[in-house]
């Protein structure tokens, strides 16, 4: 079951913002009116306790106190900065099953909530970037991937090596990966890959055969691939094509948390890294 938050604060503030509303504009003063008659037609302790009864409705009072906090969370959820958790190795090793990570909402665009409509230009994405969208198969699901190529580019991947434009995109071998224990990628190795100045790690497993059946690909206006930074473990676009601009929900700043999933503790040294 898919449990969509955004649209549970938008009716949430809409429903309590409309009940606090109509009791400012016309509830509140029908209830003084009473307070009033009740006070003029009755004298001494009793007319004292018949006023006190006379009080804000338990939902009116309820809407008063959450508004303010629904309508804060959803603006800065919308438009600042929201969370999410990462449910798969396909961005290893930048990114761990158990980072949770905050996306800034403003970095291409601002847009409405549950629409998704652009109301304000802001930026486009960049070569290298980490950005999160909705999966364009299915979307309700959030994918994160790295941009590779935009709109114009030609890709081509082959053999395990990536092609923009016709230029070899540079990687230099580092490393064994050294994988934490839930992690069991044997055989892969990490390599610095160089995105025409945007500098990252990656995962590679030379034992592995590509099993995509594309190898080249011309990225449409207003469209975007991506890749994992796990190359051989990611399902990204040259599985399923590419990211319309449409689908874009931001980009990923940092882990705000980390947690260890086998040992369940938290991982303090990756808290507040910089996602690059």
């Amino acid at each position: 079951m898919h449990f969509d938050l955004e649209l549970i604060l938008v009716v949430a503030s809409a429903l309590t913002g409309g009940i606090w509303l109509i009791d400012r504009l016309w509830l509140r003063e029908s209830r003084a009116e009473v307070l009033a008659e009740s006070a003029a037609h009755g004298s001494g302790e009793g007319a004292l306790a018949k006023t006190n009864e006379i009080k804000e409705p338990w939902y009116v009072e309820y809407s008063r106190s959450f508004f303010p906090v629904l309508i804060i969370v959803l603006i800065l959820r919308s438009f600042v900065a929201e969370p999410f958790r990462i449910p798969s190795g396909s961005m290893i090793p930048t990114l761990l099953v158990g980072d949770f990570i905050l996306v800034n909402k403003f970095a291409y665009g601002l847009r409405l909530p549950v629409t998704h409509n652009k109301i304000l230009q802001v930026g486009e994405p960049k070569r290298g970037d980490v950005i999160v969208f909705r999966y364009p198969s299915n979307p309700k699901l959030d994918y994160i991937k790295r941009v590779v190529g935009l709109p114009g580019d030609r890709i081509v991947y082959r053999d395990k090596k990536l092609y923009i434009n016709g230029k070899p995109i540079k990687k230099t071998y580092l490393e064994p990966y050294a994988a934490p224990d839930e992690y069991a990628f044997q055989h892969d190795m990490v390599y610095l890959e160089d995105l025409e100045g945007v500098k990252h790690k990656i995962l590679l497993n030379d034992h592995r055969r590509n099993h995509f059946l594309r190898e080249e690909f011309l990225v449409p206006q207003g469209q975007y691939f991506v890749l994992g930074d796990n190359r051989d473990n990611s399902n990204d676009s040259r599985a399923w094509g590419f990211v319309p601009e449409e689908n874009l929900v931001g980009k990923a700043m940092l882990v705000w948390l980390s947690w260890n999933t086998t040992k369940n503790h938290p991982v303090f040294s990756r808290i507040g890294q910089a996602i690059r």
